[in-house]
């Protein structure tokens, strides 16, 4: 195999993906801008060239911040082997980036018995940018102006069935009272790099995934941590949550002002917890897929398909 692929034996999974990621985070303290916040990132979610499975969680944001980093043109990947698959070879001595799919076990009888629950491993996999190989080009992009990004972003929201009240100073979801507060969409400015319209988007996002949270939604876990560390735990979960959804519609996303109270947590919770990113993603991820139900109940599923992409499969 011409390619570069690390060997797997002594590859703690768990542990390399998030020094990948804390080392991103870590570069990007100063500016509060974190990997999911760079525009390469913003319609392009990491997509599998050889099934178009769209990758989820975790993998998202390894492949994220490999992408921005190489500053490769297109969110394709694929396992050396795909690439094969496709008539395609992997350039000599390219590096592959890492990702993690999960290996489920079979249980014996006596544990069905029991009621055990599967079992699953963690393992590593490496996959290569469409940039990395010969001669494939990557399907036209799909354009969508401005007016259709906002009328599909609203339209997704008023699926979910929250209930979202303006006029507010700060952007919050109030558990007490199982609401949206947010500020006019007048109110929100643009910069060089994001519109008044997606800075308003990005943050109703944000508070829509803190929404499914609730007890008699998702009634979502943040495990064993207190105080400070659970709240800043709840604000990555949601800002992972805004930021797929925000590539998944086309969204520019650019930091809230908030988030320097939060990194420095972040990245201790990290830092303690080497599975503590692959958990955030994953309740990121359970969010979005939750809310992508919702909204197909009420809409085409056409129009519904932003947010249910991602519950496909690893690829």
């Amino acid at each position: 195999m011409d390619s570069t692929v690390p060997s797997e034996s002594k590859l703690n999974v768990y542990g390399a993906l998030t020094a990948k990621i804390m080392h991103a985070m870590k570069d990007a303290k100063g500016t509060y801008k974190m990997p999911w916040h760079s525009p390469v990132v913003a319609n392009d979610l990491p997509t599998n060239a050889a099934t178009k499975h769209v990758y989820r969680g975790v993998n998202v944001l390894s492949l994220w911040i490999d992408g921005v980093a190489k500053r490769f043109p297109t969110g394709y990947w694929a396992t050396y082997k795909q690439w094969q698959s496709l008539g395609v070879q992997v350039r000599y001595k390219e590096h592959g980036s890492i990702i993690v799919f999960y290996r489920q076990f079979d249980l014996s009888d006596e544990e069905k018995e029991a009621g055990a629950h599967p079992r699953s491993m963690a393992r590593a996999s490496w996959v290569f940018n469409a940039a990395q190989v010969e001669n494939w080009t990557p399907p036209e992009p799909t354009h969508r102006s401005a007016v259709e990004i906002d009328k599909s972003v609203e339209a997704f929201v008023q699926a979910t069935g929250a209930h979202i009240d303006y006029g507010f100073p700060m952007a919050q979801y109030r558990g007490d009272l199982d609401r949206i507060e947010m500020p006019s969409p007048a109110w929100f400015v643009g910069t060089e790099t994001q519109s008044a319209s997606e800075a308003y988007h990005a943050t109703l996002l944000h508070e829509l995934t803190h929404w499914t949270g609730a007890a008699h939604r998702i009634g979502r876990e943040i495990g064993k941590r207190h105080g400070a560390q659970a709240y800043a735990f709840e604000e990555l979960i949601a800002e992972l949550g805004a930021a797929f959804m925000c590539a998944t519609f086309g969204l520019a996303n650019e930091p809230r002002q908030d988030h320097a109270a939060y990194v420095a947590t972040w990245l201790e919770v990290l830092d303690n917890d080497s599975r503590a990113i692959f958990r955030a993603a994953s309740r990121a991820q359970e969010a979005i897929e939750y809310l992508g139900n919702l909204a197909a109940e009420k809409l085409d599923r056409v129009e519904a398909a932003p947010a249910m992409e991602l519950r496909e499969p690893l690829a």
